[in-house]
């Protein structure tokens, strides 16, 4: 490809005159099912050369080589090309059968079963509520062309896209709703340094998203390999849940890009499970996340949990999903607003309790308000746990924006290198007092109780942003301008009374 760097802004030239993309979200939705099919077919023609046997899962009328690639500007476009997505592609993906007139089945849609591998088998649930929304076929196969151009064959073009597809991920934010945002590379690839991962241990993430904290995973592990075994365990060592089909197909595509064969990612509900019947099996050494936050979930969701941990707030259940699925010894770092952490309702301070008394909050990191800016203003924080024993003591320790700067933003995103003082002081763990305020201090498990289980220590002065369901935002809305209305008819009343009494005079 000549220009990859330009790969974004030609697909974004190409679909803005197309009147079936309405907005970022579903051009980066048309561009995700692409490159998904584009990325798969590359990764077969590995499978058939490592396997002679290999058959593919996708009918071959279905497979990118045989009608996307276009030879010598032969291949399908305008109408006909509109036709075989929608009736033909889409259809059979998603595991319907396409037939004549007569009923004849032409294409078998594809199907699996708990047999099938799960290399195949991502392939319909990647499809399964997929969309597609160009209506200008030709303009279709100009977006085709330039994402077949991609020659991921090419380790250098493959490397170099793995890349720009990082910025295809970061896009997503610009579509994010409440509380769903692309957690910045940094966070993930800190949070996965100090978890300090080990040859053969497994990591999960239950709300993966676009998969930031499993490819930092990875890339940590990258570093301690030794062997080809060492590579296997690698590669087979991830494990992520995402609800959400868009950034689902993003994360297979993700891990596929980064030379995962077998991806475990599965298109599921995590809270939609109950806690109580987990098993061994389906705990994990380590879990790494950023979980949902600023949601509340229905009365049926609640029900999964036991009745003193059936929070409304989707934060909440998380931790106790993250508590009920780690291993004995295992570790965990997880990012939560601060509404967790002052929380004092029933719910809140029960999980707080279960993770003292159960496990051994060692950590917490205070992190700059304006991490996640500008999609939201909302303080966040790392904690870092483990299941060994129960907790003695907690650090707690404030980052505090770094020099020169006076909050991150999109053109100016916090680095890697920004935690460096955290990193620091990881090791040496001292008592930090800044302005007659501890900017790090470690608090025993008996002090905390003693604040009736509110951790807000050590943190920034802030306002708690409260991300709102629609209606109950338009409520105080209105509640506020009647307030207002209020407050403006009492102001007027004086000054009135104050005009009528020198009217008088």
């Amino acid at each position: 490809m000549s220009n990859i760097s330009g790969f974004i802004k030609r697909l974004r030239d190409i679909m803005r005159n197309d009147a079936g993309i309405n907005g970022d979200a579903q051009r980066i939705e048309q561009i995700a099912w692409l490159l998904f099919l584009k990325v798969y077919d590359t990764k077969e023609q590995d499978w058939e050369f490592e396997d002679d046997k290999y058959q593919s899962i996708i009918p071959d009328p279905c497979r990118w080589r045989n009608w996307a690639h276009e030879e010598g500007g032969k291949g399908i476009t305008g109408d006909a090309l509109l036709g075989f997505v929608n009736n033909i592609l889409f259809p059979v993906l998603k595991g319907k059968d396409y037939k004549d007139p007569n009923g004849n089945i032409l294409i078998k849609g594809i199907q699996v079963d708990p047999s099938t591998p799960i290399k195949k088998a991502i392939v319909k649930t990647t499809f399964e509520d997929a969309n597609t929304y160009m209506k200008d076929g030709v303009l279709l196969r100009q977006v085709i062309n330039v994402i077949d151009d991609i020659d991921l064959s090419d380790y250098e073009e493959s490397h170099a896209f793995g890349e720009i597809y990082e910025t295809i991920l970061r896009e997503l934010q610009s579509a994010g709703s409440s509380g769903e945002f692309y957690t910045p590379r940094a966070v993930t690839d800190f949070m996965a340094k100090m978890i300090d991962p080990q040859i053969g241990e497994h990591c999960a993430d239950f709300a993966c998203g676009t998969g930031g904290f499993l490819i930092s995973w990875l890339k940590e592990l990258e570093k301690k390999k030794k062997s080809t075994d060492d590579v296997e365990k690698i590669y087979n060592s991830i494990f992520g849940i995402e609800k959400k089909q868009f950034p689902y197909i993003l994360c297979v595509t993700n891990m596929l890009l980064h030379d995962v064969d077998t991806p475990r990612i599965y298109y599921d509900n995590s809270l939609l499970h109950n806690i109580l019947d987990y098993t061994e099996k389906d705990k994990f050494e380590v879990v790494l996340m950023n979980p949902p936050y600023g949601g509340n979930e229905k009365t049926e969701v609640k029900n999964h949990f036991p009745s003193d941990l059936a929070s409304s707030e989707t934060a909440d259940l998380f931790m106790s999903v993250i508590m009920y699925r780690l291993k004995t010894n295992g570790r965990a770092a997880v990012i939560l607003p601060d509404g967790f952490l002052f929380g004092t309702d029933n719910a809140k301070v029960a999980i707080k309790k279960k993770l003292l008394s159960e496990f051994n909050l060692h950590t917490v990191i205070r992190m700059p308000g304006s991490v996640f800016a500008p999609y939201t203003s909302i303080t966040t924080n790392i904690l870092f746990f483990d299941k060994s024993h129960p907790t003695k003591e907690t650090w707690f320790y404030r980052l505090d924006m770094p020099e020169g700067y006076k909050h991150f933003s999109k053109t100016k995103p916090m680095k890697l290198e920004h935690f460096s003082p955290a990193m620091e002081w990881w090791g040496s763990r001292e008592e930090i007092i800044v302005d007659d305020a501890p900017k790090a201090k470690k608090y025993t498990v008996e002090e905390i109780a003693a604040l009736g289980y509110n951790i807000d220590l050590c943190g920034f002065p802030h306002e708690e942003e409260e991300i709102l369901a629609p209606q109950d935002l338009i409520q105080q809305y209105r509640e506020k301008r009647a307030s207002l209305d209020a407050e403006i008819d009492r102001v007027l009343g004086e000054i009135m009374v104050l005009l009528g009494d020198k009217t008088n005079e």
